[in-house]
């Protein structure tokens, strides 16, 4: 094998460890959206406090979101990456004992402090291995791993691993376990197959100047940039819209007579639409030279899934606006991360930092997806209302794109 298919296969290698940190983040933050109605009963929790329950995770990145991006694109993503698994994993353990609503939180906030290391250190990760006509490829293998951990976690983490091993209890037990092992892997795989003899020409030469730029500069620079801006837009479309759909789906669908199991596997077919759109829309996008594009199809894709789901009940329209739903949302969630390197003084050297941006702020939306569902229903009686405030994100996610003067296509 010649020295660049080495480099190319190393390089791979560590973004196939660092997609299994990813996996596991999301099952163990989707377990409880998976067991909602079950932990609802036993702890005794209103729709609000499981709204907020389910938007906790998102809500850490408001706050920590644009320091852990600036975090990561110095401390070296050996020592952050494990650090998140460290965190989120323990956090996982202690949420398995939790006794009620304040115990349950404070678990899933900590859930969220690790969740942004990984959210932040994998695009970095990919920036620093592929130069950036490359990244998009790269980009869909974690995010079909976050998206396996997520449909796992409903496909057979409810149904199938959580009554094998005694209950939500057992199941949030194990799986913070793993996460913690798997902490000491990666550290010694990142080690092994050293990050820093996988760094591209491109990206060393901009390391060299890495010193001489203060913090206070680069995020000056993100925080002046007209179309990353667009981009923090289409982000908390994303992100109000795959919260409030994941963390609510099943509870919708329980509510309207569907049966746990079923309803569980149907939120696995908006997860599997959602890797179908993470594998098709960037390669098309790319080959196209159509990002922006891209970005206005799968926000009206969105807006129309959800008119399915909306309208659907427990039938094949609902099925067909679940897909769309998961396909749409699942073509936005590279590009948010694959444009911010092509633009114009971002680049790959401050893509840590630019991606925490768009999450600093997106997660707004991610929050206030999943919270503006639980607390209207409680409001209204019905689930409708909060549905048809994630349609009118997508509306908001078109005009975004359609602004996108800068971005191909």
């Amino acid at each position: 094998m010649s020295e660049q298919g080495e480099v190319t296969l190393r390089a791979y290698g560590l973004v196939l460890a660092a997609t299994v940190s990813y996996t596991s983040l999301t099952f163990i933050w989707f377990t409880l959206p998976a067991y909602l109605s079950v932990v609802i009963e036993e702890v005794g929790l209103t729709g609000t406090e499981a709204g907020i329950l389910a938007g906790a995770v998102p809500l850490t990145y408001i706050p920590l979101a644009l320091f852990t991006g600036v975090a990561v694109d110095r401390i070296g993503l050996d020592y952050s990456l494990a650090a998140g698994l460290l965190i989120f994993g323990l956090a996982q353990i202690g949420r398995s004992f939790a006794t009620g609503f304040p115990s349950l939180l404070a678990c899933t906030l900590l859930i969220g402090v690790g969740a942004t290391v990984i959210t932040f250190g994998l695009p970095k990760l990919v920036s620093i291995l592929f130069p950036p006509a490359e990244t998009g490829f790269p980009s869909s293998i974690y995010l079909v791993g976050a998206a396996a951990g997520t449909a796992s976690a409903f496909a057979i983490g409810r149904p199938v691993i959580g009554p094998f091993l005694g209950g939500w209890r057992p199941l949030f037990l194990w799986s913070g376990v793993f996460a913690v092992g798997y902490a000491v892997v990666w550290f010694t795989t990142a080690r092994v197959f050293s990050l820093e003899g996988t760094t591209p020409e491109h990206e060393r030469s901009e390391d060299a100047t890495l010193a001489s730029n203060s913090i206070s500069r680069d995020i000056r620079a993100i925080l002046a940039h007209r179309e990353l801006r667009l981009v923090v837009v289409v982000g908390t479309v994303y992100l109000l819209v795959i919260h409030g759909m994941q963390g609510w789906l099943p509870t919708i669908l329980e509510s309207r007579g569907m049966d746990p199991g079923p309803a569980g596997q149907a939120t696995s077919l908006l997860i599997g639409a959602n890797v179908v759109g993470i594998l098709v829309v960037p390669t098309v996008a790319d080959r196209l030279e159509a990002r922006r594009a891209a970005v206005m199809t799968c926000g009206c894709v969105i807006f129309v899934g959800l008119a399915g789901v909306l309208a659907g009940g427990i039938g094949l329209l609902m099925a067909a606006g679940v897909v769309a739903t998961g396909f749409g949302v699942g073509g936005l969630s590279p590009l948010i991360r694959a444009i911010p390197p092509e633009l114009e003084g971002i680049g790959a050297r401050l893509t840590g930092t630019a991606v925490g941006f768009v999450f600093a702020v997106g997660e707004i939306g991610g929050f206030l997806g999943p919270v503006l569902i639980g607390t209207l229903h409680d409001l209204t009686g019905s689930f409708a209302p909060g549905l048809l405030v994630l349609a009118g994100g997508a509306v908001v996610a078109v005009g975004a794109g359609y602004a996108m003067q800068d971005v191909s296509g």
